[in-house]
């Protein structure tokens, strides 16, 4: 009987784990700490060990045949702790034809000299791999689900009202994040969790395979923070903590950057959203930079220190903020339709758009994100040059808005405007 938490609410991920489990030999499910990995596993699982605690770690470390004989699926939590657990179960599917034994979590990706040392194979074909993320808005009960991604997709979208929102609402909404032990938080002590996150990645984590200097990581996180859903290469990360901070040892060379980043997307703390290259007219000036989000927009909002009022009285970082808080809505809607997630932009123009969304058989739609109704206009012009220069035109484009109750396609150019807190799958 699966070891439900009383407690737990329903993800979007748990299609895919049930769909996985009835496909490999093993699930291997991925994701930053606190976002609910062990829980949705245990929503699935018959069995579990833990491998943080000390006394399953020590078996496992004298014969891990002592943790993989339980009722499956069987769940490994943090086997990353115990890295060879891959390969034994690995070979434990390879004996069998029956599907659906383990479901491995992980919230560190091993490194690159871990990956090389213990473990000798990729799993392809019996273990597969789930990226987890924080909860989305529909997901918490934050969107009212009135529109779906498929909805547009299919032309199916109907015009009506949402339920009205304040920006008093949408502020807390980005601060609070989509942490499952957030969700139901008093609203005055939201911000107290994604701090201590940050807190805990500078004590502890980012020290997983060397000791590395936790002011230096601070300053990178602010500036990250601070260029949030921007693309940022390595040298404006650099600029920008020269510019900002006043420490007397900076952070000066590109390979600690390269070694601080690395560690923060083992950590699941940082993920790039790629840019996108099909079906544009010129694609020699399509620019290539990754656009930098935090994992979830309220990490960001906890490096800088940002309230709701401060939000409210600097409207640029709202903008931003909003803008990482629906792109990582997309990510997860798009995980659950197996499509992606991208941003684009011309080099040569200057036309971008903030997201183009790509569904599974080639199809796909470009959006911009605007905080306010009144940038709306703006955002038609745009994505109406954008979709002149598209060779193979997109299904749909859509403006998501923040502050705005009005759920409606556009009669003169057929582009969706939809509230965020109206949006699903």
């Amino acid at each position: 009987m699966p070891l439900r938490k009383e407690e737990y609410i329903d993800r979007l991920v748990d299609k895919k784990i049930d769909e996985y489990l009835t496909i490999f030999g093993a699930v291997s499910i991925e994701g930053p700490k606190w976002c609910g990995k062990t829980w949705a596993s245990l929503n699935h699982a018959n069995s579990v060990v833990f491998l943080d605690e000390e006394e399953s770690k020590e078996k496992a470390k004298l014969s891990l045949d002592l943790i993989l004989n339980e009722e499956k699926p069987e769940l490994i939590d943090e086997w990353n702790l115990i890295p060879e657990v891959w390969d034994a179960v690995r070979r434990e599917c390879d004996e069998t034809t029956k599907k659906g034994n383990y479901i491995l979590t992980c919230s560190t990706k091993l490194t690159d000299e871990e990956q090389k040392e213990k473990i000798h194979h990729s799993g392809a074909g019996r273990i597969g791999k789930i990226q987890m993320h924080t909860m989305s808005l529909y997901e918490s009960g934050d969107s009212t689900g009135k529109v779906s991604i498929q909805d547009m997709l299919n032309n199916n979208l109907k015009n009506e009202l949402n339920n009205k929102i304040t920006l008093d609402a949408l502020a807390n909404l980005i601060i609070r994040g989509g942490w499952p032990s957030n969700i139901k938080t008093p609203e005055d002590k939201i911000g107290i969790i994604p701090k201590s996150y940050i807190e805990a990645i500078l004590e502890k984590d980012i020290h997983d395979d060397k000791k590395r200097d936790k002011n230096k990581m601070l300053m990178l996180l602010k500036s990250l923070a601070r260029n949030e859903a921007t693309i940022a290469s390595k040298r404006t990360l650099l600029n920008d903590i020269e510019q900002y901070e006043n420490e007397d040892e900076l952070i000066e060379s590109r390979s600690t950057i390269d070694d601080y980043l690395n560690v923060l997307n083992r950590l699941h703390i940082i993920q790039d959203q790629i840019a996108y290259s099909e079906n544009y007219r010129s694609p020699a000036r399509m620019g290539k930079s990754v656009k930098r989000h935090f994992t979830d927009p309220s990490l960001a909002c906890a490096c800088l220190d940002l309230t709701k009022d401060k939000l409210i009285n600097d409207l640029r970082t709202f903008g931003f903020m909003f803008e990482a808080l629906v792109e990582r809505d997309l990510r997860i809607y798009m995980d659950y339709l197996n499509g992606k997630l991208y941003h684009f932009r011309d080099n040569v123009t200057g036309l971008e758009a903030d997201s183009i969304i790509e569904f599974n058989d080639g199809e796909y739609a470009i959006i911009e994100i605007k905080l306010g109704y009144n940038e709306v206009e703006n955002a038609k012009k745009n994505l109406k040059n954008i979709y002149t220069n598209m060779v193979k035109k997109p299904k749909f484009m859509c403006i998501i808005v923040g502050f705005t109750d009005i759920i409606a396609k556009d009669p003169e150019t057929g582009i969706y405007i939809v509230p965020i807190t109206a949006l699903k799958p």
